[in-house]
Formats: C-alpha cells, sequence, structure tokens
C-alpha cells in the first residue's frame, strides 16, 4: 500500500475547503486536498451572487473558477478521491483511501452539508455485511454473493475489483451512462428499497426481486463522517466545533456547510480561514513538543 506524509489534509474542496488550503500553504504546510469529482455543485448552479463581500455582480460558475485559478497559483493540487476511513491519533492522523495509506498531522474536514438518505437497515447492518469501500473489505467475501450499489461512476471500479473475488456480484447503477464492466459482472437497473437481515446481512429487496447476499457495499459520492470517524461528535446532522473550528477530536478540525447553519458562501469561507489557521497552529505547536 502506498503511503503519503503530509501536514495537513483537507476532505472537501469546496469554498470551505479551498479557503483553508490557501491558509495552510502561505503558511508553508505541506497540504493535500481530497475533493470529489466536481468541486463544488453548489456554487456552480449558483446564477447570481449578490450577498458576498467585494463580488455583488458574479455567478456562482465565475466565482468557483476564481477560487480555483487561485489555488493553482500557489501550486496545491486536488486529488478527486473519496475518504474510505480514518484513524485518529494526536500528531498522526491516518487516512486510507483506495489502497492508499496518507498520515497526517491535522485534518480538517469540509465535506458540505451531509444528509445521505440511508436505506433502511443499512444503518444497523454495517459492518455486518455493508460497506464503503469494496477495496478495503472485498478480500473478505472471496467465492461469495456480492452486490454494488454506485451512486457514481466509481462503483463500477468496486464491482470490477469485487469481479475477481466473488462468486457472484450484482452491479446496480443509480446513474446515467454505465461504463465497461467485467463480463461475470451482473447489472440489475432497479432501485433498492431496502437491506435485508438481523445479526447479519442477508439480502437486498429491490423494485423488482429479492437478491440473498453475503455483502453488500454502497459507493456513494462521500461517506458519512459519523459512519468514518466513530466518536465525532454531531448534533442535528452537523459536526460540533469550537470557536478555533476544532472538534472534540485532538488535530482534527470542521469547516462549512459540514458544521451547521447559516448556509452561506462567506460563513464558508470565513470558517475554512479559521480552520486553516488553527490546523497550521496545531502542527506548529507539534513540532515544538519535538
Amino acid at each position: 500500500m502506498e503511503i503519503v506524509n503530509t501536514d495537513i489534509l483537507i476532505v472537501g474542496c469546496g469554498p470551505a475547503g479551498l479557503s483553508a488550503a490557501i491558509n495552510t500553504t502561505i503558511r508553508n504546510k505541506k497540504t493535500l486536498i481530497y475533493g470529489g469529482d466536481f468541486c463544488s455543485p453548489k456554487l456552480n448552479k449558483a446564477p447570481h451572487i449578490s450577498n458576498y463581500l467585494g463580488f455583488w455582480d458574479i455567478t456562482g460558475e465565475e466565482l468557483r473558477q476564481k477560487y480555483l485559478e487561485h489555488v493553482r497559483s500557489l501550486g496545491i493540487s486536488i486529488e478527486k478521491q473519496r475518504i474510505d476511513n480514518i484513524y485518529p491519533a494526536p500528531g498522526n492522523i491516518t487516512v486510507v483511501s483506495k489502497g492508499k495509506m496518507i498520515s497526517a498531522k491535522a485534518l480538517i474536514l469540509a465535506i458540505g452539508l451531509q444528509n445521505p438518505r440511508y436505506l433502511p437497515g443499512e444503518e444497523s447492518l454495517l459492518g455486518k455485511g455493508v460497506g464503503y469501500c469494496a477495496t478495503c473489505d472485498g478480500p473478505l467475501y472471496k467465492g461469495k454473493r456480492v452486490a454494488v450499489i454506485g451512486y457514481t461512476k466509481e462503483g463500477e471500479e468496486e464491482a470490477n475489483f469485487l469481479a475477481d473475488l466473488a462468486q457472484e456480484i450484482t452491479y446496480l447503477p443509480l446513474y446515467e451512462g454505465l461504463g465497461e464492466l467485467k463480463d461475470n459482472i451482473k447489472v440489475v437497473k432497479a432501485k433498492p428499497k431496502s437491506i435485508l437481515g438481523k445479526e447479519k446481512l442477508q439480502g437486498l429487496e429491490t423494485e423488482g426481486e429479492t437478491l440473498e447476499l453475503d455483502g453488500l457495499f454502497i459507493i456513494r459520492e462521500s461517506v458519512p463522517p459519523a459512519q468514518i470517524l466513530p466518536g465525532l461528535q454531531i448534533e442535528k446532522n452537523a459536526i460540533i466545533v469550537d470557536r478555533s473550528m476544532a472538534t472534540n477530536i485532538e488535530g482534527i478540525f470542521a469547516a462549512g456547510d459540514c458544521t451547521g447553519a447559516p448556509y452561506q458562501l462567506a460563513k464558508a469561507v470565513g470558517e475554512g480561514t479559521v480552520a486553516g489557521l488553527s490546523a497550521a497552529s496545531y502542527v506548529d505547536k507539534l513540532s515544538k513538543l519535538k
């Protein structure tokens, strides 16, 4: 497994994440950004912005391009990868993403508004046959019956990986434009209704049939933070932070819509700035302790 070391890892490439990255980089901290396929769809769709200081007559897409240009000017790259697992420890936060391990001194969550619509049975069967990362847990299901629900095209990569392991592999694409899948993958174009099982996964009920399964992987654009970071304090779907944007877990900060209302551009950028400064200060303190 490839291991990457950095000072600060930022998860999310919207206004909060990019604002944080600019400030950590200016303070000479090695910074990585992990984001989705498209940085800030919400900003891209805004036809007009009138309440952002200094930019009272601009489209969301024009402002989005200015943000990205600013980030590129500082040599900051954005990895289009999803985070699968986070293992926190003071001064050494380990993050797993697609067979790559990132070791960071501090982490900033700027993941936007998280309000996943869980399938019935999903939460209760998580870790009991239901998971979010096939490349992480796939080997556990060698020779077994597995299905992948893909909300994004990333699900195709996960299904193709499992095709070399599982006895039976079924793929349910919940998007348009299906790509190339291996020949032994059965495609079911039906919406999932509920996940079946009590003590462990037994199957998946769809609109057209019931699949008997040993394993099920659900691939969304992002994994809810509470699922990949147990112990993170969340209230009413918002990550709890203090004035420095620090969470209850040492070395982990959060900014933007994921910290709650108001869901405003200026608030996201401002919180990203504070989170970036706080994370940089935290890394400096670690260096002094050494």
